[in-house]
């Protein structure tokens, strides 16, 4: 269970302005206010990493298609296994939409 602490008011602010995004066009503009162009690289990359796992890719793969550090894999592998479910849910959701592809794009 996610520690509660983090749970604030200003937190819940912010899920509540998640879930009034429309579109994928609104998710962006909210990002691109929100995060560094970095974050949302590493936040996408977790994602990415998230669905090679779940798909049970090995660690090596997952380094070589997506660059992410042996650290990063093993942090999203944790929350895969232990963590709150958020990945799973949202993989799920992804696949059911056909939201998720099987390559990396290439930069």
């Amino acid at each position: 269970m996610p520690d509660d602490r983090l749970r604030t008011r200003e937190v819940e602010q912010l899920l509540h302005a998640l879930l009034t995004l429309e579109n994928s066009d609104d998710a962006y503009a909210l990002l691109q206010d929100l995060c560094t162009v970095r974050e949302i690289q590493e936040m996408a990359s977790r994602l990415e990493v998230a669905r090679l796992l779940a798909a049970g890719e090995h660690y090596t793969a997952i380094q070589e298609k997506t660059g992410a550090s042996a650290t990063t894999i093993s942090r999203v592998s944790k929350a895969l296994n232990y963590g709150a479910d958020g990945y799973a849910v949202v993989l799920d959701r992804l696949a059911k939409a056909g939201h998720v592809t099987d390559s990396v794009p290439s930069e």
